[in-house]
């Protein structure tokens, strides 16, 4: 075999060798700071279910019959059935197999799932940036997503909102495939994804709407839905496979894999979606106020992202999506087209349709719509913003890919002024000094972030302690409960009832369980007859503190939790 030959075969190797290290990367980071990260409250909720289900699969495999009769299926599904169960399922599956193998922890056995899907999230990422942008482009877009640090906290739990964002980006990827090569394996691939994404979590259902609206505005500009031709050339629009298979087999598997719904199921999906179109009003603080109620102010998501997702990659983010659109209708006759679009058709045979435009523009249009999608609901004042940024969550893969769009741009501008001289043997190493100092800082606040990440803000606002004097959301969830663990231990008394606040009784077992907290601790949700109390900063719960005060005598904590300086969460212990 020839030396040329040879050396095909290893670049071909190449980018598939780079998604591995990448996701192997970030997995091994998951994996190395997981045990600092508490257990979420919604983590509890879905342990017990998990293990529910379990039941059932076990029971499944030993008394098949016994397992499909439909009052024993309502008898483990029922619990948690407000979401579907895909992922507890796979947390079942996880901490069933892995459990005291190759996992020592349970509470990490149950959380591996989401894990893995943060780090296949950021394979993707980089080859469908490497795709657009080039190799360099792909790795930045890959790590501009892995960076961000509420992505990583989410990345860790046992929870939808990670996953789910990584179903719509392989969901969309599958669709821009189709869409490029008319292929019907990436059509079928793209309607079973999209069954996952519909089993994971209520927010697939408004995915379809970005894809319908990129094959209209795809047709758009390439003129064909345009003036008095799209009369006669409306039957030649091109729609891929995609959207048939993703209407047709994306609800066989949301079916198939939900057993709840088996029987009774439009009454079930009708109470399922009923659940989330009128779902409760929690709270949250937004600029110094707490929103128990509507409505809800409609610049929540705005500041909110700009405050906690690193600027770079915003700005980056935006100077792709600029540079794609100049470069679209300045070099690739887009004004030309729209211009020539409304003129009437002469009489004669059919023209050809006109070339489509590039790729990127393609994918460029694609991901602005599924972000816009992602934000779409945050345009009315009437819907809930609890759960701050991890709602929106799903938009952030596509953001990451346009920040490589940006990167791209800039590492040409580089590449342009630098051959132009005598220093064009720095061009290389030019660029990748360019691609470090994009990553650099958003990696810097996520790695100082943990375990904190709810609690962390960009220096737009000030960091975490000017978002505490705007009055932004400190943390939620009682999460926090791990970055005190070791405190909790030493001061508790032997058999200490412990007041838990935020922390959900299942979570806190989770912690005892994985040997973070004693084991003869006794959790309680109650203040009186505690002798340790956590609080869990929330502006709405300082009434909590109020009664830590009023039943343990005293307003001083035995100890402060504080992210740069700002206190999140206290501990006290009554008596001396």
């Amino acid at each position: 075999m020839s030396r040329e030959r040879w050396a095909r075969r290893a670049r071909a190797f190449i980018d598939p060798l780079l998604a591995l290290a990448l996701a192997g990367g970030y997995l091994a980071a998951l994996l190395g700071t997981v045990r600092d990260l508490g257990y979420a409250r919604d983590e509890g909720f879905y342990f017990h279910a998990a293990r529910t289900y379990g039941e059932w699969f076990e029971l499944l495999l030993s008394e098949r019959a016994e397992a499909l009769r439909g009052d024993t299926i309502d008898h483990y599904w029922q619990v948690n059935r407000e979401h579907p169960s895909l992922m507890k399922s796979l947390f079942w599956a996880s901490q069933h197999w892995l459990e005291g193998s190759l996992l020592d922890e349970s509470g990490t056995s149950y959380r591996l799932p989401s894990m893995l899907l943060a780090a296949l999230a950021v394979a993707v990422i980089f080859l469908w940036g490497r795709r657009v942008y080039g190799r360099t482009g792909g790795v930045v877009a890959a790590l501009a997503f892995a960076c961000i640090p509420r992505v990583f906290y989410h990345s860790h739990l046992a929870c939808f909102d990670l996953p789910i964002s990584a179903f719509w980006l392989f969901v969309a990827y599958a669709y821009q495939r189709s869409f490029e090569t008319r292929s019907w394996r990436w059509g079928i691939a793209c309607g079973l994804l999209y069954g996952l994404a519909l089993e994971t979590k209520h927010n697939a259902w408004f995915l379809p709407v970005a894809f319908v609206a990129h094959v209209l505005v795809w047709h758009v500009l390439d003129g064909r839905l345009l003036g008095a031709q799209a009369r006669r050339t409306w039957y030649r629009l091109r729609v891929p496979s995609a959207v048939f298979f993703l209407l047709l087999l994306g609800p066989l598997v949301f079916y198939a894999l939900w057993p709840w719904i088996w029987q009774d199921t439009w009454a079930r999906l009708e109470e399922y979606a009923q659940f989330h179109l009128r779902h409760v009003y929690y709270n949250m603080e937004f600029l110094g106020q707490t929103y128990f109620e509507p409505p809800f102010p409609r610049t929540y998501a705005w500041l909110m992202t700009a405050a906690t997702v690193p600027s770079i990659t915003l700005w980056c983010a935006a100077l792709g999506t600029v540079a794609t659109a100049v470069r679209y209708f300045r070099s690739e006759g887009g004004w030309a087209r729209l211009r020539a679009a409304p003129v009437a058709h002469q009489e004669g045979p059919l023209t050809a349709p006109p070339a489509a435009p590039s790729p990127g523009a393609s994918n460029a249009s694609l991901w602005l719509l599924c972000a816009g999608v992602a934000y779409g609901p945050w345009v009315f004042d009437t819907t809930p913003i609890f759960g701050g940024t991890k709602h929106w969550m799903t938009a952030y893969p596509f953001l990451a890919l346009l920040a490589g769009g940006g990167f791209a741009w800039l590492a040409q501008q580089l590449r342009e002024l630098l051959q132009s001289g005598r220093f064009a043997r720095f061009a290389g190493p030019a660029q990748a000094a360019l691609a470090a100092s994009l990553v650099l800082a958003p990696a810097l606040m996520t790695w100082h972030a943990h375990p904190w990440a709810l609690s962390a803000y960009t220096p737009l606002v000030g960091g975490a302690p000017g978002a505490a004097t705007i009055g932004l959301n400190r943390s939620f969830w009682g999460y926090t409960t791990g970055a005190v663990q070791e405190q909790v231990n030493e001061l508790a008394p032997e058999r200490a009832r412990v007041f838990v606040h935020d922390t959900a009784l299942d979570s806190f077992a989770m912690l005892q369980r994985d040997g973070r907290l004693r084991a003869d601790l006794r959790p309680r949700r109650s203040v009186a007859g505690s002798q340790v109390a956590l609080y869990h900063h929330e502006q709405h719960m300082s009434r909590v503190e109020h009664m830590i005060w009023v039943d343990y005598g005293t307003t001083r904590p035995a100890h402060v939790g504080t992210y740069d300086g700002v206190p999140v969460i206290w501990l006290y212990r009554r008596g001396p």
